[in-house]
């Protein structure tokens, strides 16, 4: 199945650009080798050359890699989904209405972005019904792989929806989801005031078996039996407890150095849409 057609000007301007992008960087590495026999009649200089054109390549090379992955950014925001995802989702969950399978879908991209902005590494999924939109995705294989390649580079493989626990490794996986879902809405996911949307939705919209999160520990210390889960409890480096002490990254420092700290223009939809 292909995917439904992008609008005119994103097609050749968005998808050609990252295809392009995508190995011409590795150009860099060749011209360097052009360069210093360009350079080899100047032999009082070589050294002089040899450092300069070195340090040309790694520049051109980063600055052709910073260029794809801003529009692999875009497209992962952008780039339609395929349309009856909503119907799908709508068909799983009857209390969906069309404008809830919107922010389901926004959900599912903020979890795309994660995993972009990760450097690519694992991020675990960390609610119900957006697991089971990405899910529906995958089951149509090709468009899914058209979709991903665009997006990542490489396909995304699946893993369930799940919470805090006791494995180190999916504990990283949500802590990465966490982190770069705050990030997308101008959060700080260290002393989060609200909770970005992708890990909102399965309460606000009443998933069964949906897993329900609150933005600090102190709203589930005041609340006996409570069964939420707390976005400072990511900070903890043990399992789904409520810790509060680190900030939140896998390591417990929030050092993630694969992007920029900032919002870098992602999500106009904020946590109202998500909603405690």
């Amino acid at each position: 199945m292909r995917l439904p057609a992008l609008k005119a000007p994103f097609r050749p301007t968005l998808l050609r650009r990252i295809a392009w992008l995508s190995w011409s960087k590795w150009l860099a590495l060749p011209l360097f080798s052009l360069l210093q026999y360009a350079a080899s009649p100047w032999r009082s200089m070589f050294f002089l050359a040899l450092v300069l054109n070195g340090v040309l390549c790694v520049f051109l090379f980063l600055a052709l890699r910073a260029w794809e992955l801003s529009l692999r950014r875009q497209f992962v925001r952008e780039a339609p989904l395929p349309r009856f995802l909503g119907a799908k989702l709508m068909a799983q969950y009857p209390q969906l209405s069309v404008r809830d399978t919107e922010l389901v879908l926004h959900g599912l991209r903020q979890f795309f972005m994660a995993h972009l902005r990760s450097n690519r590494q694992f991020v675990a999924m960390p609610s119900k019904v957006v697991d089971a939109a990405w899910h529906e995705f995958i089951l149509h294989t090709r468009g899914y792989e058209q979709w991903c390649h665009a997006a990542f580079g490489s396909l995304l493989h699946h893993s369930p929806a799940e919470v805090l626990g006791r494995d180190p490794k999916r504990n990283s996986g949500l802590r990465r989801a966490w982190f770069w879902a705050c990030k997308e809405e101008s959060i700080d996911p260290g002393a989060p005031t609200r909770l970005p949307l992708l890990f909102a939705l399965d309460k606000k919209f009443a998933i069964a078996g949906g897993f329900t999160y609150v933005p600090n520990c102190r709203d589930i210390n005041n609340k006996a039996g409570s069964d939420a889960y707390c976005g400072t409890s990511f900070g903890d480096g043990g399992g789904g407890g409520c810790g509060g002490g680190g900030d939140g990254s896998p390591d417990g420092s929030f050092s993630f150095s694969s992007d920029s700290g900032g919002s870098d223009g992602g999500s106009s939809c904020g946590g109202g849409c998500g909603g405690d």
